[in-house]
């Protein structure tokens, strides 16, 4: 099921890179931008996230903090972070639990082949944990701008 800006943010509770549990309230009274990859150090994904790295600074000064999920276990999620010196939250959510809260989680196609897997997708969160925008099947070098064009009005 789909999330619509006005929907409740699903809570998360998971694991980051480093073994810390990151939830949810830890953002609270700060808008969250969090977006979904289907596999760590992937083309598509690597861009994603290396475009969310090249922006903290920018998304810093608008009050935004950052969190990434996918399916990867946190010693996968660490090598991507340890490998393009990402330096924010990278959340493993080994079990899709999150990502099915979130409708992140679907059948996708791919060289004729259908399975399930996540469909990438962004969100921002405001500080009362309100869905204020949200982009499924967003391409990976569009996350960033997405949420910085809503973020400006």
């Amino acid at each position: 099921m789909a999330l619509a800006p006005g929907d409740a943010a699903p809570p998360f509770s998971l694991t980051d890179q480093h073994g810390e549990t990151v939830n949810l309230q830890d953002f609270r009274r700060r808008t969250l931008l969090v977006y979904f990859y289907p596999k760590a150090d992937t083309p598509g994904c690597t861009t994603q996230s290396c475009d969310v790295r090249d922006h903290l600074q920018e998304l810093g000064e608008l009050g935004v903090d950052v969190v990434g999920i996918s399916p990867d276990d946190p010693r996968d999620q660490l090598a991507f972070d340890r490998k393009f010196s990402l330096g924010f939250p990278l959340l493993a959510d080994t079990d899709h639990a999150v990502a099915d809260a979130w409708g992140t989680w679907g059948e996708k196609t791919n060289y004729g082949k259908t399975y399930m897997g996540i469909i990438r997708s962004s969100f921002l969160v405001d500080g009362d944990g309100t869905i204020t925008h949200a982009w499924y099947k967003v391409p990976p070098a569009q996350t960033v701008p997405k949420a910085t064009d809503a973020l400006a009005g």
